[in-house]
């Protein structure tokens, strides 16, 4: 199930590619090509399981949901001010239920009209468990929807939830009533529908999408009508494939480029390099189940070990790069909740590292394997850390699909995993999703699943902090996971294309436009 290809090491053979082109780059020839036929070229390394954002759960699907669909509310990512996108306003009726005034003369692209039925039927399948949404962390506090008028609905909580507008601000897009009945979520993924600013036109599963321009996109939108015509997007899973692509003019945006393949690429003359903070964090986990294939990992002084061994400052500083910061608690710190404030910090130490094995029983390591989906360097340098100190990891690398279905089976042993929260900025988006007692919580503490639910579910802010502050202290105490860096992303794209870089990961194909 995994591969376990080589790294980076032919891409000082890509750079010979990239000297041989800069001449053809200064003249702009290939630069340019996406502008003469209006078409962005966008290259991405993982493919969507689904298309649907309700059966995904990696970015490029968070990416695609935010460009085909809309959702009720939208939060502007400059002032973080919530505005009405297919709600045009909104009341607190309690603690429990949102009245939505709803939007007229908004068409889905199939023609079908937008309207109550539509975000009923949405909201009521995709909380029904039976329904198994993939994403089951962004709907499980819906408890119902109900119509209340051709363009209102009610929505009620299952219990006290404060970050339900920027879940509905984010994650839960909306489809349309009647043909999602018909179709579901196969056949929504077979031919996506949605009411954003994009519509899907071609869509060849794990190699391609195709994207256009909705010409009949509404005009209050806050998020307007695109000003490029067509995005095409493949799916490229090898990294110095896509460098060579966007060297040659083949592609005209990609994201996610390794730190030192930004750098030896931001001489190119037809390049632009861009890059900024996220708020994608990264981190380790342990296995500690009942069943676990490691059972040294139940032991804490294994787990504090491991803490102790990972080089966090050097890896981030020297592999990482860009405004990375290195992190003691596994939130993103701008978070609502996040903090590491009591929390206990590991510094580097492999002496205190190996004493700890020692003790626990293993004075010359032992044998595990390491699951990881991306950012191969930075699992690459995390693999010579634990050697360091006696433990021998061997890499499992695997697309995030088949990655997450070790987990779920209780396969894995360690992990080397990423979370961007589906750029939701509430602590409820991250934390919880690892130790909830759901699918991917693979320790199963009930003292933290409680003080975390207590948080999601209180109303004071004060108390929600002081409920996630606690939790957070405890995840670090007993060393469930190793917290990483937060991370950067690196993009490069063609000289000829404006676009900025957002902080929640988001890609606004309907901002860009060509120079």
């Amino acid at each position: 199930m995994f591969v376990n290809n080589s790294g980076n090491k032919s891409f000082i053979g890509r750079l010979a590619l990239a000297a041989a082109l800069t001449g053809l780059l200064v003249t702009g020839m290939s630069a340019w090509a996406g502008k003469k036929d209006d078409t962005l070229r966008f290259a991405y390394d993982q493919a969507p399981e689904s298309v649907d954002p309700f059966f995904n759960n990696v970015r490029i699907g968070v990416i695609l949901g935010a460009n085909v669909w809309d959702t009720l509310v939208y939060r502007d990512p400059v002032s973080n001010e919530y505005k009405g996108l297919l709600a045009k306003s909104w009341k607190q009726i309690n603690e429990r239920v949102i009245e939505f005034e709803l939007r007229e003369g908004v068409k889905f692209h199939n023609g079908e009209v937008f309207d109550a039925d539509s975000v009923v039927y949405t909201l009521n399948f995709v909380a029904n468990t039976d329904n198994k949404v993939t994403t089951q962390q962004n709907v499980s506090w819906i408890e119902k929807a109900e119509k209340l008028g051709p363009y209102k609905v009610r929505l009620t909580t299952k219990k006290v939830f404060p970050a339900a507008i920027e879940y509905l601000a984010g994650p839960v897009v909306i489809h349309p009533a009647k043909y999602y009945q018909e179709v579901g979520p196969k056949g929504m993924n077979a031919k996506p529908v949605g009411t954003g600013p994009f519509k899907v036109v071609q869509y060849l599963p794990g190699k391609s999408i195709t994207l256009e321009r909705n010409a009949g996109y509404f005009k209050d939108s806050p998020k307007a009508m695109p000003k490029i015509g067509k995005l095409e997007i493949r799916f490229i899973p090898d990294r110095q494939t896509q460098m060579a692509e966007v060297l040659s003019g083949g592609e005209d945006f990609i994201m996610h480029v390794p730190k030192d393949q930004a750098e030896q690429v931001s001489s190119v003359p037809s390049l632009q390099v861009v890059s900024g903070e996220t708020m994608r964090i990264a981190f380790m986990q342990f296995n500690t189940l009942e069943g676990t294939p490691s059972p040294q990992f139940k032991d804490i002084r294994v787990r504090r070990a491991i803490n102790h061994a990972i080089d966090r400052e050097g890896i981030a500083k020297n592999i990482v790069g860009g405004s990375s910061r290195v992190l003691h608690t596994l939130c993103f710190p701008a978070q609502f909740g996040c903090t590491d404030d009591g929390a206990q910090r590991y510094k580097y130490d492999p002496a205190l590292a190996k004493k700890l094995l020692a003790e626990a029983g293993y004075p010359n390591g032992f044998d595990t394997e390491i699951v990881a989906y991306r950012e191969r360097n930075q699992t690459e340098a995390l693999i010579g850390n634990l050697a360091a100190v006696g433990i021998r990891a061997k890499l499992g690398f695997s697309q995030y699909a088949a990655m997450r279905e070790v987990i779920r089976a209780n396969k894995a042993q360690l992990t080397h995993q990423t979370w961007g929260s589906f750029s939701v900025n509430d602590v409820s988006a991250m934390t919880p999703v690892y130790f909830s007692f759901e699918s991917d919580d693979l320790n199963r503490d009930p003292e933290i699943r409680d003080l975390l639910s207590r948080g999601n579910n209180s109303v004071a802010s004060t108390t929600r902090k002081a409920y996630y502050k606690t939790a957070l202290a405890l995840i670090a105490e007993r060393a469930y996971t190793v917290p990483l860096w937060s991370l950067p992303v690196y993009y490069v794209a063609t000289k000829s294309l404006n676009f900025k870089a957002y902080p929640d990961e988001q890609v606004r194909f309907w901002e860009m436009s060509w120079k």
